[in-house]
C-alpha cells in the first residue's frame, strides 16, 4: 500500500482544511498525519494516534515548550527539535512506514529532510508564509519533487528555486453545497426582504465598508455575518444598525441551508491581503451553491468569474450591484457558477494530484 507521511500547517478539524481534504482522498495511500506542536503544557501529543478516515491516522507532535525558550536558547531548540524528530519517527515505525512519501503543508517541514527516510518530497504552498525563516521554505521547495502553488503569483515566485511547480487552487465540498430545495433555516423565517450574507472568519482588518453602506441605503435589506469573530474592528459599528446580524460560526453541516436561502452571497476583502490573488474556499462554497455573488475588488485585481460574479470596485458600486444581483432571472448564471463549483471540487483537486504523483513515479 502507498504510504504519505503528512505534515500538517494546522490541527484535524470538523471544519476541514485543503490539507485535509486531500489526505482522505490519497488514492490507494495510507496517511499518517501529523498536527502541530501542542500547545505547552497539553498532553495530547501523549496520546494514541486517531482514526479519522479509514485512511488517516492522527498525531499530535510533541510540545515546543515555553515560547520564550524556545526563541531564546539555542540548546533548548535542539533538544525539541531531536525530541519532535524521534516522535516522529518511533511512530513510523510503529505503523511499519518504510520510505514514504513526505508532504509538508508548511515551511516547519523543513526541519526534518535530513532525519527522515523519505521515496519523494511534496511541499503544497497554500499561503505566503511570513512566520518562518526565509530559508525554510528555500531549502523546501528546493528539495521538492513536486510543488503545489495555490495561486498563480505564488507559483511565479516558487518557481525560480524548483521548475516543477503546479498550480493547484483551493476547493470546495462541491456536493455539498450543488442542491436545491434546502430549507429555509428557523432563524432566517421571520426575515422580511432581500437577505444578503457574509460568510468567514471577520478578522480584525476585514473591511466592512460596504456592509455598512448596504444596511444603512437599503434598510429594508438584512445582512447576516456568519462566522467567528476574531476581533473584527468594525463589528461594532455594523451590529448598531437593526437589519445587520451576527450568527456566529455555524456547524459546517447547516451552511448550506443558509447559504440557499440568501438572495446574494457577499465576498469582502481584507487590508492584509492586498497584494494576494488567492482565491479563498469561501467563493468555491458560492459558486457551487450557485447563488448571485457581489464581490469587492481591488482597484488593478484581475476578475477571476467576470461572467457569474457582480464586481464592485467601491461601496457605493458594491450597492447598485446588490440590487441588480437581487434582480437576476433565468438559470444560466447559476448554472455557470456550478460549472466552476465542479471544476474545484475537493475529488477533482485530489484527482489531479495522485495523477501527477503517479505521472512521476512517486505514487505506483
Amino acid at each position: 500500500m502507498r504510504q504519505v507521511l503528512c505534515l500538517a500547517e494546522q490541527p484535524w478539524s470538523q471544519t476541514p482544511s485543503r490539507t485535509q481534504q486531500l489526505m482522505s482522498r490519497m488514492e490507494g495511500a495510507q496517511v499518517l498525519f501529523f498536527e502541530p506542536p501542542a500547545p505547552h503544557g497539553s498532553r495530547l501529543w501523549k496520546e494514541k494516534g486517531r482514526q479519522v478516515r479509514p485512511n488517516v491516522i492522527v498525531y499530535t507532535l510533541p510540545s515546543e515548550g515555553p515560547e520564550f525558550l524556545v526563541n531564546s536558547a539555542a540548546f533548548f531548540s535542539r533538544y525539541s527539535h531531536r525530541r519532535t524528530l524521534r516522535f516522529i519517527q518511533e511512530r513510523l515505525s510503529r505503523h511499519h512506514f518504510r520510505e514514504p512519501l513526505l508532504w509538508c503543508a508548511s515551511p516547519a517541514g523543513a526541519q526534518f529532510l535530513e532525519g527522515l527516510a523519505y521515496r519523494g518530497l511534496v511541499y503544497d504552498c497554500a499561503r505566503l508564509w511570513s512566520g518562518y525563516p526565509p530559508r525554510w521554505e528555500e531549502e523546501l521547495t528546493t528539495a521538492a519533487d513536486v510543488v503545489f502553488a495555490v495561486s498563480p503569483d505564488l507559483a511565479r515566485r516558487l518557481i525560480g528555486r524548483n521548475p516543477n511547480v503546479t498550480l493547484l487552487p483551493q476547493g470546495c465540498n462541491y456536493p455539498m453545497f450543488a442542491k436545491d430545495d434546502l430549507p429555509r433555516p428557523r432563524a432566517l423565517r421571520g426575515l422580511q426582504g432581500p437577505v444578503f450574507g457574509f460568510v468567514g472568519t471577520l478578522w480584525p482588518d476585514l473591511d466592512l465598508e460596504p456592509v455598512l453602506r448596504l444596511a444603512r441605503e437599503r434598510r429594508d435589506c438584512h445582512i447576516l455575518l456568519i462566522g467567528r469573530d476574531a476581533g473584527c474592528w468594525e463589528l461594532p459599528e455594523a451590529l448598531e444598525l437593526p437589519n445587520v446580524h451576527h450568527l456566529g460560526q455555524l456547524d459546517p453541516v447547516d451552511l448550506p441551508d443558509y447559504l440557499h436561502s440568501l438572495d446574494a452571497c457577499l465576498y469582502l476583502l481584507r487590508d492584509s491581503e492586498a497584494n494576494s490573488d488567492i482565491i479563498h474556499a469561501r467563493l468555491f462554497e458560492y459558486l457551487s451553491a450557485g447563488r448571485p455573488i457581489v464581490a469587492m475588488l481591488r482597484p488593478d485585481q484581475v476578475e477571476h468569474f467576470p461572467d457569474v460574479v457582480y464586481g464592485a470596485h467601491t461601496p457605493a458600486e458594491f450597492v447598485q450591484l446588490c440590487d441588480r444581483a437581487t434582480g437576476e432571472v433565468g438559470t444560466w448564471a447559476r448554472d455557470r457558477r456550478r460549472e466552476y463549483g465542479k471544476v474545484a471540487a475537493w475529488s477533482s483537486r485530489a484527482e489531479q494530484v495522485n495523477r501527477i504523483l503517479e505521472s512521476i513515479g512517486l505514487f505506483r
